[in-house]
């Protein structure tokens, strides 16, 4: 069997250490060794003593939702990267529901059952809804290879970690006094649905969020449901809070992000991005649906 080894580029390294000939590193060169150890490794645990392949394990097949702004499809494909980084060997896919490509049907049209026996789809959208419920299992279910689906990424500790460094990136500070306490809260800006499970896991999270600042939080929407954020801000003044940061829930850069953060007050963080956390965050998601026994997936009928 021949094994392709994709290799790092040297200059991701720049830790100090002695150099070789030519200007490479020794712990670059280690470096280097072990992740061609690990991904041989990888690759080896796929065939068996008698040369027949081995099942792998289920694909990952990351869900995004689409959008028009390029930064978002370049934040998703950064974050793409750091899953396989944590998890060598894993067979990890994108698909998107509309918008970019590749979209969620080519991706799973692709999928050759001889190699991949089933796919756990993981989607990057932050609580239940339309595309939840709806969109992304009937696509599923037209899949020629075996499938299912995850659960959202929300609400959990690890999206409120992201949303909290996020601000502590944007200038939020980590120690106030009592006075400064009682003048700050925050906004969290949502994308919206008219799901009310979308807004009770996203009060969640503001709920999560308000015990890790220990400030309010309230949750404001960018579409189709209310409060939106200048109505949110609006209310966090009425109750003096003068310092009042936007907090961006949103997966990856695009209008409702930029919307939200233009019109905050004080701080706006960005959006959570390709942040390590949500690298872990997808693959506890994908493990948590490995480990449930397999069931058949039945789209829900909901109204748009």
């Amino acid at each position: 069997m021949t094994a392709s080894l994709s290799l790092p580029d040297e200059s991701d390294h720049r830790r100090p250490g002695s150099q070789l000939p030519g200007g490479a590193h020794l712990d670059s060169t280690a470096h280097l060794m072990n992740r061609i150890g690990t991904q041989l490794a990888s690759q080896l645990s796929l065939v068996s003593l008698d040369g027949r392949r081995r099942p792998g394990p289920p694909a990952l097949v990351l869900v995004a939702h689409g959008s028009r702004d390029p930064r978002a499809l370049a934040a998703i494909r950064t974050l793409l990267d750091r899953v396989r980084e944590l998890r060598p060997g894993l067979p990890v896919h994108l698909g998107h529901i509309e918008l970019n490509e590749p979209l969620l049907t080519d991706t799973l049209a692709a999928l050759d059952a001889r190699e991949v026996p089933d796919a756990v789809l993981v989607p990057l959208l932050l609580g239940r809804g339309y595309h939840v419920k709806q969109d992304i299992p009937e696509m599923a279910a037209a899949a020629r290879v075996h499938t299912r689906v995850a659960a959202p990424l929300g609400p959990h500790p690890l999206l409120v970690e992201t949303l909290y460094e996020r601000l502590v990136e944007a200038g939020w500070r980590t120690r106030m006094s009592e006075a400064e306490r009682r003048a700050s809260g925050v906004v969290l800006a949502a994308a919206g649905s008219r799901d009310p499970q979308s807004a009770v896991d996203t009060r969640r999270t503001a709920q999560l969020l308000a015990e890790r600042l220990g400030v309010p939080v309230l949750p404001a929407y960018a579409s189709a449901a209310a409060p939106d954020v200048p109505t949110a801000l609006r209310a966090m003044a009425a109750r003096g809070r003068r310092r009042v940061a936007v907090a961006a829930y949103f997966t990856a850069p695009g209008r409702f992000a930029t919307q939200s953060a233009e019109a905050a007050p004080w701080l706006a963080s960005a959006p959570l991005g390709a942040h390590p956390a949500m690298a872990r965050l997808i693959l506890h998601r994908y493990d948590q649906t490995v480990a449930t026994p397999a069931a058949v997936v039945k789209p829900a009928r909901i109204p748009a």
